[in-house]
């Protein structure tokens, strides 16, 4: 990558009208904010649909969209709901998502919305799930699952449907036509939405970088349709499952409980199954951050009936087999190594191989003057963040830090309290060697703790920060770019953007350039 910078803001944190971040008028808005903030890049977090505590990283489907994204003024503007059922759905803007309201409510508005879809719309969300192999599957298993009443796929009933017998798919799909129907407009709403998102990215020169979990759900239209490729039982349930031993996030180590892979399976094929894996992530995303690479080289097994992530033990991962394959089929593609956890040599080995970038975590430097992350360790192939999602904001981690930590911080960067720590990190990771740095928008603005978003190990609570209009503002787009600028991360013309006016002579030409980025905003 060009040495750019980046910020890091999930989809569901956006600002919006409705209870939780979307694919509307105030994304498109938060796309020019970046631009006009010199950034190049925005990063997300997964946009798959949840199920277990709302996490980003326990899905539906790794191909599909989460609707709760949906835009719902796009839907009133298509005339599928009347301003009044628009208006009844919107609710005050907070700081927090209320997912309970939300899974109470918006199923049933989606429904009214199909339910006026007209007949060329029909047959588009028809040409959709053509196009789409992964759409039959994933819309009948949901249509199977609320006929079911929620039951996950190995507890149906019917042993054929179960595993995902031909003839039985055949006569599920008869049976329930209206609902994968439904599901499938859903799908269809959702893609077409963001590819007017992502394409208005890029066309004032933004990319999207995305995050692609390393694992699966159990319980999802990816195990039931292709069982073959995960290390199952003869019922459909894993003898081993994932998750990661005791490390610095966790002192009991985290119990994902997600099916492994067969990899003997995939191998056999080619890998077929990850091809078609990043074949969709392609069409979301322009650089893909590969979640817990180093699960690649070996990754940690836990028995099934296992109560604790104690337990387990060390397996061999894919490695370059494929990584060459993912690297070599997807040539626009550019990919980000999280390369953090429990390290060895050989997974510094295999990602420096395969070429990737790794990452350099700020919040994780202050030990002394040997640690990788500290920016005078770091090398140009890598990126750069503050902190991850999974990290407390600056000012959290602070408040949090020990007091070995903040003595060593004083000495490296001179920082004394919180605030001195926040613009320190954001300025030592702007300025570092790194070709992409990327920060949270909590950091921007200055949030602490109650803005985090995830607690990794923590089951409740997490996902559900969000961000306010007002605090989005030109002043705070003017303070990133100048910091952006500052360490050469992105051109004069962009610093330049809204020079400060003299108050002898008129306004600059140069305004003009940020008219135009106001004015793309209305257009979305």
């Amino acid at each position: 990558m060009e040495r750019s910078a980046g910020v890091l803001t999930p989809v569901f944190s956006l600002p919006s009208d409705y209870g939780i971040g979307s694919m509307g008028k105030k994304a498109f808005a938060y796309l020019d904010f970046l631009k006009a903030a010199g950034q190049r890049w925005w990063q997300i977090l997964p946009v798959g649909p949840t199920i277990a505590n709302d996490s980003p990283y326990t899905s539906l489907s790794t191909f599909a969209g989460n609707p709760l994204l949906i835009d719902l003024e796009k839907l009133a503007e298509e005339g599928l709901l009347t301003p009044s059922e628009l208006e009844a759905a919107r609710v005050p803007e907070s700081n927090q998502i209320d997912y309970g309201a939300l899974h109470e409510t918006r199923p049933a508005l989606l429904r009214k919305a199909f339910s006026r879809i007209s007949p060329e719309t029909a047959q588009a969300a028809r040409a959709f799930r053509s196009r789409h192999p992964w759409v039959r599957d994933y819309t009948l298993y949901l249509a199977l699952k609320d006929y079911y009443k929620g039951l996950p796929w190995y507890e149906w009933p019917d042993e054929a449907i179960r595993r995902h017998d031909p003839n039985a798919v055949e006569k599920w799909h008869s049976e329930l036509a209206k609902e994968v129907a439904y599901y499938t407009w859903e799908q269809y709403c959702f893609f077409e939405q963001w590819h007017e998102l992502k394409q208005y990215a890029n066309s004032i020169g933004l990319g999207i970088i995305g995050d692609l979990p390393i694992y699966v759900s159990l319980d999802s239209a990816d195990v039931w349709s292709e069982r073959v490729q995960f290390a199952l039982d003869s019922k459909g349930k894993p003898v081993k499952v994932a998750g990661v031993p005791p490390d610095y996030f966790s002192e009991d180590g985290q119990l994902w409980g997600n099916p492994l892979y067969n990899w003997d399976v995939m191998r056999k094929d080619g890998f077929g199954w990850w091809i078609r894996r990043i074949e969709g992530a392609s069409a979301l995303f322009d650089v893909i951050r590969i979640d817990h690479f180093r699960a690649m080289e070996s990754y940690w097994a836990i028995p099934a009936d296992s109560k604790s992530a104690k337990i387990g033990q060390w397996e061999k991962g894919p490695g370059m087999d494929l990584l060459r394959v993912l690297t070599s089929w997807f040539h626009q593609l550019k990919y980000i190594a999280e390369d953090l956890g429990v390290l060895t040599d050989a997974v510094h080995e295999l990602r420096d191989a395969s070429g990737l970038p790794g990452m350099k975590v700020l919040e994780f430097a202050f030990s002394g003057p040997d640690n990788a992350y500290l920016p005078h360790n770091y090398i140009r192939n890598c990126v750069c963040y503050t902190g991850t999602h999974d990290n407390d904001t600056i000012k959290g981690w602070y408040d949090s830090a020990s007091k070995e930590e903040k003595d060593y911080a004083k000495l490296y960067a001179g920082i004394t309290d919180a605030e001195s720590a926040r613009i320190g990190l954001l300025r030592w990771g702007q300025g570092s060697v790194a070709d992409l740095f990327v920060a949270q928008i909590q950091d921007y603005i200055g949030l602490g703790t109650e803005a985090r978003i995830n607690i990794p190990g923590i089951a409740e609570g997490n996902w559900k920060w969000r961000l306010q209009s007002d605090q989005i503002t030109d002043e705070l787009a003017a303070e990133i770019r100048e910091m952006t600028w500052t360490y050469g991360r992105c051109d004069a013309k962009v610093y330049h953007a809204k020079p400060e006016k003299n108050e002898t002579e008129s306004e600059p030409d140069e305004v003009g350039e940020k008219d135009k980025i106001s004015k793309t905003s209305e257009k979305g």
